[in-house]
């Protein structure tokens, strides 16, 4: 692995308020003794370490040395196994890294197919921030999913898939999309859950989890499912909640499958109060929000979820382009409470360009203290020559917020930006992490996400993983490769 430490100089008027960039690199896919092209890159940073998964192993690294804390990628098992959890010994895709700001620990969290049309989500959470201390243990936990998973009329469980995680005060909150299996994995439905944090960070047994779904009842034969993968707001800084504070989250309003439309107004918010005392007590609710138009990135009337549109130096040869994953919210859906307001923020990948013919980055605040409201909003499309996609957005205790993204075009290999800008005036300006030297020319799966997060210690600095090549991809072996970045703007400082 090339662990060379890149050190980019902002230029010009942004000297005067940023730092400077470092990026190193993180898995790459020749590490790996199982290799996908469905990357699902994310990570977090902790007091110590940096924590990366992708598909289907974990690192960590050293935040100042950058060394990697294990002498390879360690399998996503590996927590599970050691404990003899029995159902979480088959993860699957989409593993999830946090590092809970509010009790400074690590959380992994993924699924698991334990049998045939048997689901479980399994969760670990250390013992302690440093990921390099003798007395690492993890606490972990197995839930069984089939009970509020739902099935088609043939008796198949819904596939849980694309499960999105978020700490908050009174639980660990998980999303799943719910795919029928037996009609192409069209997506039907959502279920949302509430797990017991306050058990599961002292290893005790948890209550067990409470769930909601939409549609509720799960229907035996679903239709096309158009506000779908929710994203639950994940805290940032230690500064928690309010207490009793509901968690909220956010889901995409797709426009009406009806072969014509292009645009939609709207995104999806989700109230879920839950009384661990009385579950009859807790609630799920929807509402919308309305938002300037916009046209999902990469979006097809005929295919909605086909999202294929982003080129790049080799598709002008091979006609492949790689996925914007333009019909969703992306994560996280970023929470930090200031004392004197709470906001949220979230982004996604949209149309832009004469004719439409970009992506481009929407980005949304979200504030209020009772059900939150749109803020404002903005769009990262600095030039009319770049696509932008697969965004991450976080903000540090000043309130400068920052977004990371992958770029590319007809000219451009894929690379890694970001573009930073204070909520109170809101101007982003772009920085780049990594250029990219390589093509993914055999395959249009590209991340499924990237991860934007705030380091706990100082609150200020921000950091970034998601894909890249670094040569170009074509036949055998895959060959993908992580990048990732920090940095923080000068006007933040610790309080």
């Amino acid at each position: 692995m090339n662990a060379k430490l890149v050190l980019l100089l902002f230029l010009g008027s942004w000297l005067a308020q940023a730092q400077s960039i470092q990026s190193f690199e993180g898995i790459d896919a020749l590490e790996l003794t199982r290799r996908q092209h469905d990357v699902d890159p994310n990570g977090a940073v902790g007091t110590k370490q940096y924590m990366e998964w992708v598909n289907v192993f974990f690192q960590a690294y050293d935040k100042v040395t950058h060394a990697p804390v294990w002498s390879a990628p360690v399998p996503g098992t590996r927590p599970f196994q050691s404990n003899k959890l029995s159902n979480c010994l088959n993860v699957g895709g989409d593993g999830i890294i946090t590092f809970d700001h509010l009790a400074l620990r690590w959380v992994i969290a993924v699924r698991s197919t334990s049998a045939a049309n048997t689901y479980y989500y399994c969760v670990a959470v250390s013992s302690t921030d440093d990921l390099t201390s003798s007395n690492l243990s993890w606490y972990t936990y197995q839930f069984p999913l089939n009970h509020v998973l739902g099935a088609n009329s043939q008796g198949t469980t819904y596939w849980p898939d694309w499960p999105r995680f978020g700490t908050w005060a009174d639980a660990y909150y998980v999303s799943f999309d719910l795919n029928d299996v037996n009609n192409e994995y069209l997506q039907i439905g959502v279920v949302v859950c509430a797990l017991d944090r306050t058990n599961m960070l002292t290893g005790s047994t948890p209550n067990p989890m409470q769930c909601f779904s939409d549609p509720d009842p799960i229907p035996l034969h679903g239709t096309l499912y158009l506000k779908h993968s929710l994203i639950p707001a994940d805290v940032d800084g230690t500064t928690a909640p309010p207490k009793g504070r509901d968690e909220f989250l956010v889901s995409i309003q797709n426009p009406p499958h009806d072969g014509q439309s292009t645009t939609s107004n709207s995104l999806n918010l989700w109230d879920f109060h839950v009384d661990w005392v009385n579950s009859d007590n807790s609630t799920f609710s929807h509402s919308s929000l309305t938002v300037p138009t916009y046209t999902p990135g990469c979006y097809k009337p005929s295919a909605p979820f086909n999202t294929f549109c982003v080129p790049e130096t080799s598709t002008k040869v091979t006609n492949n382009r790689v996925d914007s994953v333009g019909d969703r919210l992306m994560p996280r859906f970023d929470y930090r409470n200031f004392g004197t307001y709470e906001s949220f923020l979230v982004g996604h990948t949209v149309h832009t360009g004469i004719s439409n013919l970009l992506t481009s980055i929407r980005w949304y605040e979200l504030r209020g203290s009772g059900t939150p409201a749109i803020y404002q909003n903005g769009t990262v499309n600095p030039d009319q020559t770049l696509f932008r996609f697969m965004p991450s957005i976080a903000q540090d205790q000043t309130g400068n917020a920052a977004v990371g993204y992958n770029v590319s075009n007809g000219a451009t290999h894929p690379g890694i930006r970001s573009s930073w800008w204070n909520t109170n005036t809101p101007t982003p300006k772009e920085v780049v992490i990594f250029n990219g030297s390589g093509d993914e020319k055999d395959s249009m799966r590209w991340g499924d996400y990237s991860s934007m997060t705030v380091d706990p210690v100082d609150d200020c600095t921000f950091w970034y993983v998601t894909e890249y090549f670094a040569q170009n991809e074509s036949g055998k072996p895959i060959d993908w490769d992580t990048r990732i970045g920090n940095y923080k703007v000068s006007t933040c400082s610790k309080k």
